[in-house]
């Protein structure tokens, strides 16, 4: 019993956390031993990231109830005084989170970021600290790190920002790395990147890692052992072989499941509702009064074309040029090239000369809380595009409102309640009821899943499956998860630096992909899923 003491870094036992009198955590032990890497995982609201924040002491100190006990080597964290907790936060036990642009402070270059935390935990300054920073951006993988040193956050790309944590995070040599969510926000190939560099650096550097994550699949490369959360509950752990092959609850078989399964609809005639030849949107980027002018090319060059009821996938990392193109077709951006739609060309047309059109052609975004006013409230949201487009009075608006919130799986009640008082999933539900609700020809999903737990994918996926064939809709379907584009495209583009280099029916370039890119992008969606 004392060696098996000795092994274990963390040591949770009976943690309780509670919001306002709502239970976060209920009864949690748990153990994180030295050197290995454990992983928490469970959907959002689950309690994986309270029960992370308890360790360093980081959870808010009104309306927040903790009980229990978490050690570190024996020394109790819970009730710490604060010189206490200083000296290990970022020091010996150091964190990454979710989303870098919020974590990083966008006042401060790369440099001064990483060099605050030398310079608190190890008194290291000057010469010296910009030599350790250089050590440490080469460590993660930041390619020309002398040139970064100077960067800000908003100069760097997603994957970069990521990497920057993660230096900061291992500057003073962690015992203890905790990784909440580290590449939920990233594209699959930079998830691939970033989950290698985290199994590296805990194998090379010896210390333990506490990986969370609401996808199970997405652990399987990197764990040694695994905890399943389910409302504040772990209702399972074992070591990572065991628990993948012989799940023994049935949450645990949910998660393992979750992968958006199914295909497209066989679905479609020969009607092409949507025609783009030679696409180009391009963005200044540089010149000014006695300069001469840059332009970057988002699109170079697309065409594409869909037929009625059918779904075009369009996939491609960030960057790519695959959002500039949708918001180009909608004549959201301006650009070269000829659109028709539905026989009827669009690029000539001036925007009151569109706005017979926009009833037609709706879309969905990729952060449905960000796309929902939070003023309004469900019905508000939904009815506005009718205000707009139809002369319906109140009375048949809100019966049209109830008839979309039905068709989405949402309660009717619930039209009167606000953005806020939904889970991601619902407020998603909400976006394509809002989108429904005018009876459009086609839709336009960028990226609607990116921002949503595997399960709650898997349900929006079957949804706009079920809406497809019940309203024999048009879908553009951006995305660079091509697990999810494979389960409801019937044909694929895909997108790199604003060309198309490779394109099909989906099948056959899941099947036999012949660009190197395409090849690049299975791969990485392959290790996330094995």
């Amino acid at each position: 019993m004392a060696s098996a003491m000795t092994d274990n870094l963390i040591e949770i036992r009976h943690l309780n956390v509670d919001f306002s009198g709502q239970h976060a955590v209920r009864d949690l032990c748990l153990d994180i031993r030295a050197g290995e890497c454990l992983a928490l995982v469970g959907e959002s609201g689950s309690g994986k990231s309270v029960t992370a924040h308890s360790i360093l002491q980081l959870l808010p100190r009104s309306g927040c109830r903790v009980l229990g006990s978490v050690r570190y080597r024996g020394q109790e964290l819970l009730g710490a005084d604060d010189s206490t907790l200083r000296s290990l936060r970022g020091n010996r036990i150091a964190m990454i989170f979710q989303e870098p642009m919020t974590s990083l402070n966008p006042l401060h270059s790369v440099e001064k970021q990483i060099g605050e935390t030398l310079l608190l935990h190890k008194g290291l300054g000057g010469k010296a600290a910009q030599a350790r920073i250089l050590e440490l951006l080469e460590l993660v993988g930041i390619q020309k790190p002398r040139e970064r040193l100077k960067a800000y956050p908003h100069q760097l790309s997603g994957g970069q920002r990521q990497r920057v944590m993660i230096a900061m995070a291992l500057a003073c040599e962690p015992e203890l790395l905790i990784a909440d969510e580290p590449t939920t926000a990233l594209d699959v190939t930079v998830q691939r990147k970033i989950l290698l560099l985290l199994k590296s650096l805990q194998q090379r550097l010896g210390m333990s890692l506490l990986l969370i994550s609401h996808d199970l699949n997405l652990v399987r490369s990197i764990a040694q052992r695994v905890c399943v959360m389910k409302a504040g509950q772990i209702v399972e752990q074992a070591d990572c072989e065991t628990l993948f092959k012989r799940p023994e609850h049935p949450y645990s078989r949910v998660l393992l499941d979750a992968e958006p399964a199914g295909e497209p609809l066989p679905m479609g005639n020969n009607e092409v509702v949507l025609q783009v030849d030679d696409m180009h949107v391009q963005f200044q980027v540089g010149g000014g009064l006695f300069r001469r002018k840059q332009y970057l090319r988002a699109v170079d060059g697309i065409s594409l074309s869909v037929q009625r009821g059918k779904t075009l996938g369009i996939v491609g990392e960030s960057g790519s040029g695959k959002s500039t193109l949708g918001q180009a077709i909608l004549r959201l951006l301006d650009s070269r090239g000829a659109i028709r739609f539905q026989g009827q060309a669009l690029d000539g047309l001036k925007q009151k000369q569109l706005r017979p059109w926009r009833k037609q052609m709706q879309v969905v975004f990729q952060d449905p809380f960000g796309s929902l006013s939070p003023r309004m409230s469900v019905a508000q949201i939904i009815s506005e595009g009718l205000e707009v487009h139809s002369a319906n009075t109140p009375a048949e608006c809100d019966a049209l409102v109830i008839r979309a919130l039905e068709e989405v799986g949402l309660d009717p009640q619930s039209r009167h309640r606000y953005p806020h008082e939904f889970s991601g999933g619902q407020r998603q539900r909400i976006a394509i009821a809002r989108a429904l609700v005018l009876k459009p020809a086609l839709i336009l999903l960028d990226e609607p899943t990116s921002a949503l737990d595997r399960t709650v994918q898997k349900q929006v996926v079957a949804l706009l499956r079920d809406l497809q064939e019940k309203h024999c809709l048009t879908y553009l379907f951006i995305s660079h998860d091509l697990s999810v584009v494979r389960a409801l495209a019937h044909d694929l583009i895909v997108v790199k630096d604003g060309q198309v280099v490779e394109r099909g029916a989906t099948d056959v370039v899941f099947d036999a992909p012949q660009h190197p890119y395409t090849r690049e992008l299975l791969a990485a969606t392959l290790l996330a899923s094995t």
